[in-house]
């Protein structure tokens, strides 16, 4: 296949979980198929990221786009002006002019056999006319995240706010969902939400994948790296919210009820860019360290007791999840937190939705080393046997190709009846 890929965003540094599945699918689609890669930059990406492109692409892309820094007054200004717009504002910061010019050229200029936006953003830059089957790479199902934010949500403006984000965001989804050939989903919960939702019948879920060459125990017999006994991690994106949410509501609801249990148990939080708040919570408790951004996270999560997934928002499916699997950590997550994934509850990990219930499965995991320790071993056979990212990638292109044969199909039939048409004219 020559496949036309959209993103708004350069992969690397390769430190989120969206930019991980990306970057892992593309990397087993480009041994096989030529990728030209059609991305906005804003000028953030790492100073390497052009050149390692070529790593996941054959052609790189580059459309100049600037977006407002979270926090800053343009920020919030843009907030209070979207008031008035009809696209919801993770939306509209990636409304692109030069982006929907580009891509009207390239096909003016190439054929390609398939077009994918991957993430719902970019799919505002796609002209309603494309020379080829198209296909829309859900990440998320993303109206359900900005539901599940205001309904967490206790400020009364903030949750005002919120309902209607997500009023938008689900009219928008909804039709670019509707207007694609093929909406590829990352679980088969979202999968049906769409089906459901928004009445799309060509939805497939292909599943999350993870390295596991890569995420495994970076112990040896000879060289054992001591692990803190009684140390929470947690790692993701601290710019997403859902990432945000979670750890204010551990921090605030759950950790104090595990100090009573084990009054010396420690938090760290892996992720850039952390909140000005949550870098004073860590300040401000000795208990609780923010790393922000770290260049390798496996050492972080080797060295803890157990892994935490207190999710409250969210969709699509937590890659953060399976790596814990294959470094072998017991995992405590909320429902919500392991949704999409096909892991069993007491079997490769605990779910535990209320304060107090999430409290009790963090201090059996690190009161009972032999549960833990059980535990993790058994999600780490599940996630090594069915979720390696080639298995994964190659049931992305049966997907495609399924797709860009159905288009084909339907093409020609359209074809044939317009010339019968002129016939009978």
């Amino acid at each position: 296949m020559r496949i036309l890929w959209l993103k708004t965003e350069l992969l690397h540094p390769v430190d989120k979980g969206g930019k991980i599945r990306t970057y892992q699918m593309l990397k087993e689609l480009k041994r096989e198929h030529h990728v030209t890669y059609l991305t906005l930059d804003d000028g953030t990406a790492s100073q390497d990221a052009k050149p390692r492109a070529t790593e996941y692409c054959h052609e790189l892309v580059r459309i100049p786009h600037s977006t407002r820094g979270k926090f800053s007054a343009g920020f919030y200004a843009e907030l209070a002006l979207n008031a008035f717009s009809r696209l919801p504002y993770a939306i509209r910061k990636y409304e692109s002019v030069a982006m929907r010019r580009e891509i009207t050229e390239r096909f003016a200029d190439q054929s390609f056999d398939l077009l994918v936006c991957d993430f719902l953003a970019p799919s505002v830059n796609v002209p309603l006319e494309v020379a080829c089957p198209t296909a829309l790479f859900e990440h998320n199902v993303e109206a359900l995240i900005w539901k599940r934010h205001f309904e967490v949500q206790a400020n009364p403006l903030k949750r005002a706010y919120l309902y209607g984000q997500w009023r938008k965001m689900r009219a928008f989804e909804r039709a670019a969902c509707r207007r694609f050939d093929q909406v590829i989903a990352v679980s088969r919960e979202d999968s049906q939400m769409i089906e459901r939702e928004y009445g799309v019948a060509s939805v497939k879920d292909v599943p999350t994948g993870v390295d596991t060459e890569y995420f495994r125990p970076l112990k040896t017999e000879n060289d054992e790296l001591a692990s803190e006994p009684h140390n929470l991690i947690f790692t993701g994106s601290m710019d997403w919210l859902p990432n945000e949410d979670a750890i204010k509501y551990f921090i605030a609801e759950i950790m104090p009820l595990v100090k009573r249990r084990v009054p010396d148990v420690t938090l760290t939080v892996v992720g850039r860019n952390p909140s000005p708040q949550l870098i004073d919570l860590g300040k401000r408790d000795a208990s609780i360290s923010v790393t922000g951004r770290v260049e390798d996270v496996r050492p972080y999560i080797e060295s803890a007791a157990a892994y935490i997934v207190p999710i409250r928002i969210g969709g699509g499916t937590r890659l953060k999840i399976y790596e814990a699997m294959a470094m072998e950590k017991a995992i405590v997550s909320t429902t919500i937190g392991a949704e999409g994934l096909p892991v069993r509850d007491k079997h490769e990990l605990l779910l535990a939705d209320t304060p107090v219930q999430f409290a009790e499965a963090t201090v059996r995991v690190l009161l009972d080393k032999d549960f833990a320790r059980e535990l993790a071993m058994r999600a780490a056979v599940t996630v090594r046997e069915r979720f390696s990212w080639s298995k994964v990638a190659e049931d992305f292109a049966q997907v495609c190709q399924s797709a860009i044969k159905r288009s084909g199909v339907i093409r020609q039939a359209a074809t044939e009846m317009r010339s019968d048409v002129d016939l009978i004219a």
